[in-house]
């Protein structure tokens, strides 16, 4: 009897152990920001899935990844569950968030609306990669045919992803010191990661089973 007790106390263990470890894995597979988020070439080493959404979206719509990986950066710093910092009320208590923006691409809920009945797709959601660049290169291929912006322009691509499309034609760049500086960080980053591909793309290209 003692044995057998012994016996279902171990298994008990273990599978509570097995629990614990499945939990920790999905954890860690999960996290969805990389670990060297400057990094072109190590983060598609990283999440090779990663690179096979973002070439999607640049087959699709145009806009290059390196681009494309530059607006992920910008805006989440691929936190797939960032949001903009909540304002303070009386300086003090946290209040309202500035806008309804979220996930990856930030997109604010009235664009990924749009977004979602343009493309007819629903159950895109932006806390999921393949979803958010998807998005941000439709985006890109928009600002070109609205505002006539070339799909490889980080620069200004970036400004009319900031401030959208009626505020860019309205410049009102010129008086957002922000938005500029920030779309020059874009294109700072863009032309890195540009740079990083030249170097590891032909081998991301020949890399096409994966396990995680």
């Amino acid at each position: 009897m003692k044995w057998k007790r012994l016996c279902c106390v171990q298994k008990k263990i273990l599978n509570r152990n097995l629990i614990y470890f499945i939990i920790f894995f999905f954890i860690t597979s999960c996290s969805s920001v990389p670990k060297y988020p400057s990094n072109a070439c190590k983060i598609f080493g990283e999440r090779y899935l990663w690179y096979k959404h973002a070439k999607k979206s640049s087959e699709k719509y145009g806009a290059p990844i390196h681009i494309i990986l530059a607006f992920v950066n910008k805006e989440s710093g691929f936190n797939r569950w960032a949001k903009p910092k909540r304002t303070k009320l009386f300086k003090v208590l946290p209040y309202k968030r500035p806008s309804s923006s979220f996930g990856y691409s930030q997109a604010v809920k009235k664009t990924w609306e749009l977004y979602k009945t343009e493309t007819d797709n629903p159950i895109a959601l932006r806390a999921r990669f393949k979803d958010s660049v998807m998005f941000i290169g439709w985006y890109i291929s928009k600002t070109n045919k609205i505002n006539k912006i070339p799909l490889s322009d980080s620069y200004r691509q970036y400004l009319n992803y900031y401030l959208g499309w009626g505020n860019y034609a309205k410049q009102a760049y010129k008086t957002d010191k922000k938005a500029i500086i920030f779309a020059k960080s874009v294109e700072k980053q863009s032309k890195i990661y540009k740079s990083q591909l030249r170097e590891c793309q032909k081998s991301l290209d020949r890399n096409k089973y994966i396990i995680f």
